[in-house]
C-alpha cells in the first residue's frame, strides 16, 4: 500500500509568501495533480511530462477567467521550479 503523495512537502522548499498565498498554491497544485492523475494515471509530479501540464493549462482552464489562469500559471511555475525543469508556459488571454 502506497502513501498518498504529499504536495505540501513537495512544494515546501519553493513556497513563499503570505499564508493565504501559500494555501492557494497548495490548493491549486492539488487540483493540477488530481486532474493529471485522472487523465494519465500519473500520481506524482516527478513522472509528469511537459505535455501533461500544458494539457491542464489549455484544456482544464479553457473556460476560466484570465485571472484564474494567471494564478494557476504562477502555481505551475512553482512546480516547474521545484522539479528543476526548464519548461516555459505562456498565459493566454481569451479572444
Amino acid at each position: 500500500m502506497n502513501k498518498p503523495f504529499d504536495m505540501e512537502l513537495f512544494l515546501a522548499g519553493v513556497l513563499t509568501g503570505s499564508y493565504a498565498t501559500r494555501q492557494r498554491h497548495l490548493r491549486q497544485a492539488k487540483v493540477i495533480q488530481a486532474a493529471i492523475a485522472e487523465r494519465w494515471q500519473r500520481e506524482t509530479p516527478w513522472v509528469w511530462q511537459r505535455k501533461h501540464v500544458a494539457w491542464f493549462l489549455d484544456h482544464r482552464l479553457r473556460e476560466r477567467s484570465d485571472a484564474t489562469r494567471y494564478y494557476y500559471l504562477l502555481t505551475v511555475q512553482l512546480l516547474v521550479h521545484r522539479l528543476e525543469k526548464t519548461w516555459f508556459f505562456k498565459c493566454q488571454a481569451k479572444i
